[in-house]
């Protein structure tokens, strides 16, 4: 199986915001998480008010729930980012964590979408997630 990642000149260079533009894979076991949010295993929601703590904490659980598929973070070929009342700052952290967690040669395509508001009115950001898992031989 392989994954590729394409960043043709023609479109904008955006691997510098942490994402690809193109992400093509053969072969390999697909992973659909549902969206996933800042909160703990036990449903309460870390870092209420606080974009950072919850960007961080989404993070976290899309490893955590790669892990648990048998993945990791580097198997994640695209995401869709929903963020309520994003600002310059959030946009910045975004980048950031995108570029933390996916290093370029493992950068998803990736939307962000701004929303008026998501499931609960304490969650400030949720993010859908696709892997390819490569099977074992």
């Amino acid at each position: 199986m392989s994954k590729q990642r394409i960043n043709p000149p023609e479109l904008a260079p955006t691997l510098q915001y942490g994402f690809s533009q193109i992400v093509t894979t053969r072969g390999g076991k697909t992973v659909y998480l549902a969206g996933q949010v800042g909160w703990d295993e036990n449903g309460e929601i870390v870092g209420k008010g606080d974009f950072q703590a919850q960007l961080q904490r989404t993070f976290e659980n899309i490893a955590t729930a790669m892990r648990a598929a048998g993945g990791g973070m580097q198997d994640v070929v695209s995401m869709r980012i929903y963020t309520v009342n994003e600002g310059a700052e959030e946009r910045t952290q975004i980048r950031q964590a995108l570029r933390s967690f996916f290093p370029e040669e493992h950068a998803p395509a990736t939307t962000w979408l701004g929303v008026r508001a998501l499931s609960n009115p304490d969650f400030l950001i949720e993010i859908e997630a696709i892997g390819v898992i490569e099977e074992a031989a």
